[in-house]
């Protein structure tokens, strides 16, 4: 792909077709991308920080437009996509495709046509007289665990003065949402006792004590399902805990040696979320004692892949004031997905979630961003830019 120019033309529709064509799946670097808006930023004069990852293939990007003060915006937008694989596209995922006034292409939706719109205002942000900076947050890998967002942040808060609020850019068809649900997302393993399976007394099959903590977790998915609050606003209206992947066993003759699982806990109360996990903790820690107790080999672990807080809305008013002036709207809505709104909003700053097009294109295929949902995250940034000048 060709060199991303200060001269280049920077519709909002552009910058889409240009982030859309760098296959930034999760799995992949993301380092092409932001070498790329780098040097584009190197071209106008505007200085970034890279903030790489632990491996160093993936990295962060933050820069501001404005002057060096406290009670800027932050433009959240993560940089990573989610795979392809398997899917039924009708055009190439990685070409901007315009059919039916939609724009077709992986990540569209979810979200580079926010972090699009965003870069199209940057010369107009540089010409204009803001009295207050806009901060453009890019991250890495949110979808595989927010793994890129913490260092991020971090970086945020030591570099530049106190934003004033955070403006995450996922799609809501430019509606807010102000909560949102937070997940623990886990890895349990367990090691068995490798034997024939006709010889089960000399032997400890992982798999079959997996499907003992396993039964347990849906015992208490349908609890929570069973007591539900139709006060939160969420759908579905109480906690969820789901068993994602099982991998175990290596041959139907033989007592598996290791079976693990990975395992997910989405709630609103982080207090929720910890007294679930205890409760599965307590039965591993049993199980774990009394396999071991038959074979020094075996025991059990759990891994915690990630944990991600919710957005609470507690604090958020300055944002929710903000974005609602922008966007026209009084709508406060909350979502049971996962986001960085979270993480900024534990690391004390105002934080809502707002951004172009639906979340129900995100992840599938043919995904698209409706053209006029562009120009609507358009517009939301010719009012940001008029705000901060005035």
């Amino acid at each position: 792909m060709a060199s991303i120019s200060s001269a280049d033309p920077i519709t909002a529709r552009d910058w889409l077709a240009r982030l859309v064509a760098f296959d930034t799946t999760s799995r992949n670097s993301n380092l092409v991308l932001i070498e790329a808006v780098e040097a584009w930023l190197q071209g106008l004069g505007v200085r970034s920080t890279r903030v790489p990852g632990a491996a160093g293939a993936k990295a962060n990007l933050l820069f501001s437009i404005g002057p060096d003060v406290a009670g800027g915006v932050v433009l959240s937008g993560h940089t990573d996509v989610v795979p392809i694989d398997g899917q039924a596209w009708s055009s190439d995922p990685w070409t901007l495709t315009e059919r039916d006034g939609r724009l077709h292409g992986r990540g569209s939706a979810d979200m580079k046509g926010f972090i699009a719109t965003g870069l199209s205002r940057v010369p107009a942000m540089l010409a204009a007289d803001l009295k207050r900076p806009v901060h453009f947050a890019l991250s890495y890998d949110e979808e595989v665990g927010l793994l890129g967002a913490p260092s991020l942040i971090e970086t945020l808060l030591a570099d530049v003065p106190r934003p004033a609020l955070v403006v995450v850019g996922e799609p809501t068809g430019m509606r807010i949402v102000e909560r949102h649900k937070g997940i623990m997302g886990l890895r349990t393993t367990v090691l068995g006792h490798e034997a024939h399976s006709s010889q089960t007394h000399l032997g400890v099959s992982a798999n079959m004590v997996a499907t003992r903590l396993m039964a347990r977790i849906v015992d208490i998915a349908e609890r929570l399902a069973a007591a539900p609050d139709p006060a939160s606003g969420f759908e579905p209206p109480h906690a969820t805990v789901t068993i994602g992947t099982v991998h175990g066993g290596t041959a139907p003759n033989i007592l598996a040696r290791e079976c693990s699982f990975i395992w997910d806990i989405r709630s609103a109360s982080p207090v929720e979320t910890r007294a679930v996990f205890d409760e599965v903790d307590a039965l591993v820690r049993e199980l774990d004692a009394e396999i071991r107790a038959r074979f020094a080999d075996c025991g059990i672990a759990t891994e915690i892949l990630s944990d991600v807080p919710p957005l609470t809305g507690v604090g958020n008013g300055p944002a929710v004031e903000l974005v609602s002036r922008l966007t026209g709207t009084p709508v406060r809505e909350v979502a049971s997905y996962v986001s960085e709104a979270g993480l900024f909003e534990r690391a004390g700053l105002p934080t809502v979630i707002c951004g172009p097009g639906w979340i129900a294109q995100a992840h599938q295929p043919d995904e698209y961003i409706a053209v006029d949902q562009l120009a609507a995250g358009e517009a939301f940034m010719d009012r940001l830019v008029e705000a901060l000048s005035a």
